[in-house]
């Protein structure tokens, strides 16, 4: 197999792994403010489910900037500042290890 199209693969991967992160993180906003909102109930057995998938995998990397960042008029801006971390390193990833495959 040629090393371009080895590297082509690896680049689609990184990016889609990352873009599935960047829905996820979104699905775990959305979800908080419909709890909040008492639009959905927590109590219910799928939702709370869903809930905790979401929070195991998007925690571990939320809570880190959460306690560095102060909570601005009450709002949570740690995913935004996850998701635009996350696309700054799918772009370095292109940049450097991608280079060749997308002259």
């Amino acid at each position: 197999m040629d090393p371009d199209r080895r590297m082509f693969a690896l680049c689609r991967l990184v990016d889609t792994v990352i873009s599935m992160y960047i829905w996820l993180l979104i699905a775990s906003v959305l979800l908080s403010w419909l709890v909040a909102f008492n639009i959905i109930n927590r109590h219910n057995r799928f939702v709370w489910q869903v809930g905790e998938f979401l929070h195991r995998i998007t925690e571990p990397l939320v809570a880190p900037i959460r306690s560095v960042l102060p909570a601005i008029g009450g709002f949570d801006i740690s995913p935004v500042v996850l998701i635009l971390a996350l696309y700054f390193i799918r772009d370095l990833f292109y940049e450097f290890v991608c280079w060749r495959v997308y002259p």
